[in-house]
């Protein structure tokens, strides 16, 4: 299992914050949402990102509209993955993990 930190997403639409995040990427890939919730689900990997020198865990929401990934930091989920830029459409596309 990899620890694997998400330095950035891509939202549809990109502008719209209140759109939900189609991919999640760091150093050397990015993976569609579907794919990094089915990795946490199946226990395969873990990701988190840093806010503010701090570690969130990204975890698994089931929402009313489907599942969606959420950070989690002292013992909460975070409203929203602040601390985490956006990334541009076909940066580190090859689908692996760190």
């Amino acid at each position: 299992m990899a620890d694997v930190q998400v330095t950035c997403i891509n939202k549809q639409p990109r502008n719209n914050t209140h759109e939900g995040i189609t991919h999640l990427g760091g150093a050397g890939w990015k993976w569609p949402r579907s794919q990094v919730i089915l990795s946490i689900e199946q226990r395969s990997n873990t990701f988190f990102t840093m806010v503010g020198g701090r570690r969130a865990d990204v975890g698994v929401v089931d929402g009313p509209n489907g599942k969606y990934v959420r950070t989690y930091a002292d013992g909460y989920y975070q409203r929203q993955s602040s601390g985490v830029a956006g990334m541009p459409i076909g940066t580190a596309d090859r689908g692996e993990t760190a």
